[in-house]
Order: structure tokens, then C-alpha cells, then sequence
């Protein structure tokens, strides 16, 4: 009985090394997703850590398994595998998990985002903009936003179509997202019109930010789908701006919208192409 002690310890501690290496596979996939930085490092760490551990095993299986001839010599075997076991585990279970969260986060943005324009949709700017108003309150900090309608945007859809309406409209959402500032929230609020949230920001400095939005708009051709036998066309477009912020008669969210639509409505009667403070 006891000859095949050592046989039954190296096994172990062989199967043991096994599953330390089926281990890799989870981290090495978590180590690919990863972008470069430390996190990713951390998980390549683990995986030369795994290989070490493997070696290790190895070894012991080899040399020091030989003079097993009591029950109690395959406490250490024992104590491999199982830690084995443990490692594999965790490996495949941080896979999963980190898929999981990667596919609720899709989930969310999906429900939070424009499909058109990858934005922001209206469900998340009410929520946010809600948000933003209640902290600004309570901590008596300055906050803003401005209301963007793409001037004579009809015309546009009955002279080009829909197809070049909506190009127009992913070109004018990533030139606000290129003239906007980090903590500055894009949310489109409706067919033509956009909304964007300026936390912490004055009135007067949102004005400045709009009306830079307003010259870059302006100063941008957007080039038309080449045809055959077609010169190359660009379309050009403008936007009327309409801005508000909290103010002692302005208190919630609502009043922020309204006042905003109504600074807007002001522009486009001035002639449009111009931004309007409320």
C-alpha cells in the first residue's frame, strides 16, 4: 500500500500543476482586454506568478515525493492540489464577473445613449440635469447650461434626405463634444435640438463657451457622400443658442429648461446664428 504513496502524491501534485495552468487561460484573456497601465501589469504579474507556482510544482513532484512512505506525506500533496483548485477558481470566476460587468456597463450605456449621435438621450439628461440641480443647491455652487437648435434644419432633410440630415447631426454633436470641457454633460433633448450641462459654471462663462461653440459650428463644412460624374459638395450650417442658469428666482431644473427654450426662441427670432442669454 504504502509504494504507491509517492505515485499518488506526485498525481496530485501534477494535477495540481495542471489546473494552475488551465488558470492562465482566464487571466491571460483579462490581461489582453486590459489597456496598458498598471491594472494590466498587476494581472501579467499574476500570470508569471502562476508559471512560477507551476515550476514549483513540478519540481516537488519530482524529487521531493520519492521518500513518501506514510499517510501524513500526502498532507503537503494535498494542501497543492487544493491550493490549485483555489487559484483555477478564482481565475475563472474573475473572468466571468469582470464579462458580467462589462455587459451590464453596455447595457447601461445603451439605455443612457442617443444611437444616432452616441450621446447622451433625454432619459439621462432629465436625470442629470435633476441631479446637477439639487447639488449646486445644496452646495450654493453656480450652475448652467445651454440649449443648441441647428438653424433651418428642415430644409436641409428636403434638399439632401434624411441620410445627409443625420450625418449633419453626428457632425454638429462631435464638434460640441470637441468644444466642450470634461465636466461639461452633451445630451441631445430632442429631433434638432441639444442641451448641454455646465456644473459649477456661471452664467456669463457659459455665454463665452456658446458663443466659441456657435464660431466653431459656422467655420465647419461638412463634405457630402462623393457620387459618380458629381463635383465634391459640403453643406454648411449654423446654430441658434439659447443659455440660462440658477438664479434666486431660478431655483429647479424645470425653470432652467424653460428659461433656456426661451432664450433660444429669442435667437431664432433675432435672425439665428446667434446666442442669447436668459
Amino acid at each position: 500500500m504504502y509504494d504507491i504513496l509517492p505515485v499518488l502524491g506526485s498525481g496530485l501534485v501534477i494535477c495540481g500543476a495542471l489546473l494552475l495552468a488551465m488558470a492562465i487561460g482566464p487571466v491571460w484573456t483579462l490581461f489582453r482586454q486590459l489597456p496598458i497601465g498598471g491594472l494590466r501589469y498587476s494581472w501579467g504579474f499574476l500570470i508569471l506568478l502562476i508559471l512560477f507556482f507551476i515550476a514549483g510544482y513540478v519540481v516537488y513532484a519530482k524529487f521531493s515525493l520519492v521518500k513518501a512512505y506514510q499517510p501524513l506525506d500526502l498532507v503537503v500533496p494535498i494542501i497543492f492540489f487544493c491550493g490549485a483548485i483555489f487559484v483555477f477558481v478564482v481565475c475563472s470566476l474573475s473572468l466571468k464577473t469582470t464579462s458580467d460587468i462589462m455587459q451590464l456597463y453596455a447595457l447601461k450605456q445603451e439605455n443612457i445613449t442617443d444611437s444616432l449621435m452616441g450621446i447622451f438621450n433625454r432619459r439621462y439628461l432629465d436625470r442629470r440635469l435633476k441631479e446637477e440641480t439639487q447639488r449646486a443647491q445644496s452646495y450654493s455652487k453656480p450652475l448652467s447650461i445651454f440649449m443648441i437648435d441647428i438653424d433651418h434644419f428642415k430644409i436641409i432633410n428636403d434638399n439632401y434626405g434624411h441620410q445627409i440630415g443625420d450625418l449633419v447631426l453626428k457632425n454638429i454633436a462631435q464638434n460640441i463634444k470637441e468644444s466642450l470641457r470634461e465636466s461639461d454633460v452633451l445630451a441631445r433633448y430632442g429631433g434638432e435640438e441639444f442641451v448641454v450641462i455646465l456644473p459649477r459654471t456661471q452664467i456669463s462663462t457659459s455665454y463665452k463657451l456658446a458663443e466659441r461653440l456657435r464660431q466653431v459650428v459656422e467655420n465647419t463644412q461638412l463634405p457630402l457622400p462623393e457620387e459618380p460624374g458629381i463635383d465634391m459638395l459640403s453643406i454648411g450650417v449654423t446654430v441658434s443658442v439659447g443659455v440660462a442658469g440658477l438664479t434666486s428666482e431660478c431655483k429647479d431644473y424645470l425653470c432652467l429648461i424653460k428659461n433656456a427654450d426661451r432664450a433660444l426662441y429669442q435667437a431664432k427670432q433675432n435672425g439665428r446664428n446667434q446666442v442669447v442669454m436668459g
